[in-house]
């Protein structure tokens, strides 16, 4: 009977701690699909909130440090750009961002978890209000991190790698050679109060690039870390 108990007990840790990392992955999948929907609102208070008091943004080829580095991003940079001050949408302001195709993976000892995933979006300024007429396509990949602070799982590190832009009449077909510029040194802050604080290395670069960011997670069948093969990826850039 001892030994039956203690098997007994044995299977119920692992179906618990089986259990608590389904639980998780339901509230990282929310935080993260929560993260676009204000993001779509122009909610940027909101979106300062799903941070770790120590997260960032990786963000146009520079990277946001702290709170300070993402209010600084949300807040004075994206809030004083999109909706003149304003903490929520605009009239005429369009900035969807579906989530989609999100693998997440929490660590064994549940503290802190890893997500990758899709974000595309339809962007513009509708003619009849106030700014300059515009509309365009985005496209992008996540690999974010999180972590588990007093029960809640909040951003520790949101990494956004804009693929591809195009406009509304064009296309990406039709995208110039670094239509978005990433970030450079002149860019910095504090020389820039509203740029980041560091640069991503090696600099992320647009469509027509095709770059295939890292896998967080091996091969899901043969269990093999997924290889990487960029060497054709940049073949009409001239940096």
């Amino acid at each position: 009977m001892p030994d039956e108990i203690a098997a007994l007990k044995e299977r119920l840790d692992k179906l618990e701690h089986a259990l608590g990392i389904e639980q998780d992955v339901n509230q990282i999948r929310r935080v993260q699909y929560t993260y676009g929907y204000f993001i779509d609102k122009s909610q940027y208070n909101e979106v300062v909130d799903l941070f770790a008091d120590d997260g960032e943004v990786w963000f146009l080829g520079g990277i946001y440090k702290g709170k300070a580095g993402v209010r600084r991003l949300y807040i004075e940079r994206f809030q004083t750009q999109f909706t003149q001050g304003h903490n929520g949408p605009r009239y005429g302001w369009l900035l969807d961002h579906p989530q989609l195709q999100m693998v997440i993976d929490v660590a064994p000892d549940r503290k802190t978890a890893q997500v990758r995933g899709r974000s595309m979006m339809q962007a513009g300024l509708h003619e009849s209000a106030e700014g300059q007429q515009r509309a365009w396509w985005e496209g992008g990949l996540y690999e974010n991190e999180y972590v588990r602070e007093d029960g809640v799982w909040k951003i520790k590190a949101l990494r956004y790698y804009p693929f591809w832009h195009g406009t509304f009449q064009d296309g990406w077909a039709k995208t110039p050679i670094d239509f978005i510029p990433m970030a450079g040194e002149a860019d910095l802050y504090p020389g820039n109060p509203l740029g980041p604080d560091t640069l991503i290395d090696p600099r992320p670069r647009l469509w027509p690039a095709t770059d295939t960011v890292p896998f967080h997670y091996p091969h899901p069948v043969t269990g093999q870390p997924i290889a990487i093969d960029n060497s054709r990826a940049r073949e009409g850039y001239k940096d």
